[in-house]
């Protein structure tokens, strides 16, 4: 690739031993594989949203955007749709995604928008201090919550393969290099891919400990059939001490919302006429 460091000089300001660091490695050395492959970083544009996983955007070089708080898949999909040429890839929290931008990710999943969308799901707010989030765990005591959460979590990779989502993984930071892989498999993905990225937060959810014990490898699995997947991402329900399956649950290429999109954009006469008998039929 040409001579040129993807991480920047801005001061780093993540806490000792936060999986973001994996992430941005693991981001970083993809990066470097696109460009190798014919895909420089000028090419890729990276759009992130609001919270400690945000500020990959101040520390990896390639193009860049900050959406506010939930909406960082809106702006993807506008930018892919403006450029298809382009590798979009988003990076948004847990609360970023599951919460405040959750109607956009599985419209995203939905349309089949082709954008990489990498979830840091620490399962807290960690920027503000260690408010629960939808994917915190039963209990979790934090600012918002000092006398333990009494929402049962919900399961995002669930609510991504009933919304069509035709690439659903699930990583985890202290696996860096299946997670390299992961993250260059979505990219390389035709259509909408989410990566659910299980990510330890040192300073106000450190699941180190749990994780470890509990995840493992997808063997023997068929990423290609739908009913499998869906009983693989059952098989964790976010609270239970079970076994966290990490890889690619699910791959299904389809025709893509841009296809779709350019498509009737190139046929603008029979775009035209279909409104105008839709107009005549209600006159």
């Amino acid at each position: 690739m040409p001579d040129r460091t993807l991480i920047t000089d801005a001061q780093n300001t993540w806490c000792p031993g936060c999986g973001n660091f994996s992430i941005q490695f693991s981001l970083k050395k993809v990066l470097e594989s696109l460009a190798e492959d014919g895909v420089p970083p000028e090419h890729v544009v990276l759009v992130s949203g609001i919270g400690c996983h945000a500020k990959i955007a101040d520390y990896l070089s390639v193009n860049s955007f900050y959406a506010i708080h939930g909406r960082a898949i809106p702006v993807a999909t506008g930018i892919k749709l403006a450029n298809p040429d382009l590798t979009v890839i988003c990076c948004s929290g847990d609360g970023d995604a599951y919460a405040e931008g959750l109607s956009h990710l599985l419209f995203a999943a939905k349309r089949n928008v082709d954008i990489t969308v990498i979830v840091h799901n620490n399962r807290v707010y960690g920027l503000t201090t260690g408010q629960y989030t939808p994917t915190s765990p039963m209990g979790f005591r934090g600012r918002s919550t000092p006398a333990g959460t009494v929402e049962e979590p919900f399961n995002p990779l669930e609510l991504l393969l009933a919304s069509g989502a035709g690439f659903v993984a699930r990583g985890y930071t202290r696996k860096m290099e299946m997670l390299q892989g992961l993250i260059r498999e979505g990219i390389g993905h035709h259509g909408f891919a989410c990566i659910d990225v299980l990510q330890i937060c040192a300073s106000y959810c450190n699941l180190t400990g749990y994780y470890d014990r509990y995840v493992y490898e997808l063997s023997g699995h068929n990423p290609s059939v739908f009913e499998e997947a869906c009983t693989k991402a059952r098989e964790w329900d976010y609270n239970r001490n079970a076994p966290i399956g990490t890889g690619i649950f699910y791959r299904n290429e389809k025709k893509t919302f841009e296809d779709q999109f350019k498509r009737d954009i190139q046929r603008p006469e029979e775009r035209k006429a279909a409104i105008r008998r839709v107009l005549e039929s209600k006159i």
